[in-house]
């Protein structure tokens, strides 16, 4: 087994995911700045400007799995790369609030097209014993990029008035190298053999795979496994109930987390607690590296651990953190507090949700239908994603920020219990068993 190929690959194609984190989280060191330049209400603010991006994120994961089917894991991923650039370099130039969200929506588009082909591409060239911790490079590069973020928006923060422009554009920069980087990665042979039917090509990837083995057999297992799926069939269909019902619950707790709120105002729920602005920013790369190095635990977990184990671990550490930080509010403690219990929240995110969601979604579903269900589960994300950060302004100038991390708190709850009853584990089995396992459950 050629590791060291698989690994470039897999670290290549996940890069799609610092892009994904950067492009997601970059907006927060922009938000007031943004907001004072166009000021046309905080329902515009939160729904045109600060969501443009998350908008175009569901529109991607609704139909992202087409191009990723249709075109190929590979191409997707490049052109996924040209919507990033492309959006950095508009945004960055906009003159008006409508300008600024068309471009935003493009990169959005980028995101959910990402969270699609990138997960699959890793989970369809991964080995069955790495195959968690190779996909969860994707969730490692999204918080990295999360990371970079921060830590940009912090370096530009003193830039002028203009400073949200740098922050936006720079991201122009990685896009262009992950796009020429992608190229040299070999399309998926999973995806050739049953998309194309390309015996030729697919047993080239599959010998630069494992070098001088017959990958015969290989191609065999995945081929008879493929004739025996009724090719009318959908994700909804009856058989496939259960890892559907999987699917939609994770995605639909890791949002109800508040990750992605919390994410997005970062810097204004730290100047809510008291801290002033340069302090609420480097607070935000804090939470950048809080994040990078819980993921990295996860990450080294996952193969180890289960996804279960790591969701119990998360849920509670969850459940924990968010109650602190609703009383903090509740209480009006100043100061502190609120980082630092929002830090052990970011690090529950990494250490289960957020090493777990994109590895568990790309394994449930069988290869025939994996960009559906994987296209399945990143729209109900991302139709949280983009209707909970809209909506949390408003909140908080409504009725605070102690009821809304209170809710998220339970919701939490409501997650251990699913995890609990629920989820089954999935580590160290092969696609095509796991394919087996869902459907008898």
């Amino acid at each position: 087994m050629n590791q060291r190929k698989i690994f470039y690959w897999s670290i290549t194609v996940a890069l799609a995911g610092f892009l994904f984190g950067f492009d997601t989280v970059v907006i927060s060191g922009a938000d007031l700045s943004l907001q004072a330049l166009w000021p046309r209400g905080e329902v515009f603010h939160g729904f045109v400007v600060m969501a443009s991006a998350l908008w175009g994120t569901v529109i991607g994961a609704m139909f992202g799995g087409i191009p990723t089917d249709r075109l190929g894991r590979k191409k997707t991923l490049f052109w996924i790369g040209i919507f990033y650039f492309v959006s950095a370099v508009g945004s960055a130039l906009a003159g008006d609030p409508w300008v600024f969200a068309f471009f935003r929506f493009l990169g959005g588009l980028g995101v959910g097209a990402s969270t699609i082909a990138a997960p699959a591409y890793i989970s369809e060239i991964a080995p069955a014993k790495n195959r968690g911790k190779l996909v969860a490079l994707y969730q490692f590069n999204i918080v990295f990029g999360i990371l970079a973020a921060f830590l940009s928006n912090y370096l530009l923060g003193g830039a002028g008035e203009n400073a949200w422009r740098w922050m936006v554009g720079v991201e122009a920069f990685p896009a262009f190298i992950y796009t020429v980087m992608v190229l040299t990665v070999p399309e998926s042979p999973r995806w050739l053999l049953v998309k194309r039917n390309d015996r030729v090509a697919a047993a080239k990837t599959l010998r630069l795979i494992d070098p001088g083995t017959d990958v015969e057999p290989e191609m065999q297992r995945i081929l008879a496994d493929h004739a025996e799926s009724d090719k009318t069939e959908t994700i909804f269909s009856q058989k496939y109930r259960f890892p559907l019902m999987l699917a939609f619950l994770v995605a639909f707790f890791n949002q109800f987390s508040g990750i992605n709120a919390f994410l997005y105002y970062a810097p204004r729920i730290f100047e809510i607690a008291g801290l002033e602005k340069s302090a609420a920013l480097l607070s935000s790369v804090g939470i950048g590296v809080t994040n990078l190095i819980f993921t990295l635990l996860g990450l080294s977990l996952i193969d180890r651990f289960g996804r279960r184990q790591l969701m119990y671990i998360g849920s509670v550490g969850y459940i924990i953190s968010l109650s602190l930080v609703a009383a903090t509010f509740a209480l009006g403690i100043k100061g502190m507090a609120v980082p630092i219990f929002l830090f052990l929240f970011i690090a529950a995110h990494a250490v289960g949700q957020g090493a777990v969601i994109w590895v568990f979604i790309s394994e449930i579903f069988p290869t025939h239908l994996r960009a559906s269900g994987q296209s399945f589960g990143s729209s109900v994300h991302w139709v949280l994603a983009a209707a909970i950060p809209s909506l949390v302004p408003v909140l908080f100038t409504r009725i605070g920020a102690a009821p809304v991390f209170g809710f998220f708190a339970f919701m939490m709850v409501l997650q251990l219990v699913f995890v609990w009853q629920m989820m089954p584990e999935t580590k160290g089995v092969s696609l095509e068993d796991l394919e087996k396992r869902m459907v008898e459950l």
